[in-house]
């Protein structure tokens, strides 16, 4: 199973935010809304039912339309999404801190 990312551990794993979470990992690439409900293994009825309101937010936005197809990325100008990057970033920090206090202490503990 794949590792679950820290904003999801922090925040929760609302289909909202792994939707978020998912287009923020994957920020250089857009996406149609069947590839976003595969690759989150989401049942469509839990898609649709909170892509609007991250539409109508502005936190996702078409990147693309090619025929009736619209891909699809994440808003980096939406002040919601970037408070979320901030958010991540922190905890990215956080973590890179815990993990060398770690490798630290586990350096300075002598051997049994």
């Amino acid at each position: 199973m794949e590792k679950e990312s820290l904003l999801l551990r922090a925040l929760g794993r609302s289909p909202q935010l792994r939707i978020v979470d998912f287009l923020l990992d994957n920020r250089p690439f857009d996406f149609s809304k069947k590839e976003i409900i595969e690759e989150l293994g989401m049942s469509k009825t839990t898609f649709y039912k909170v892509w609007k309101e991250l539409e109508s937010l502005g936190i996702v936005k078409v990147s693309r339309k090619f025929g009736k197809t619209k891909l699809y990325k994440i808003n980096e100008e939406n002040e919601l999404v970037k408070s979320l990057m901030e958010i991540e970033r922190l905890l990215i920090s956080k973590a890179a801190e815990e993990s060398v206090k770690k490798a630290v202490a586990k350096s300075v503990t002598p051997e049994a």
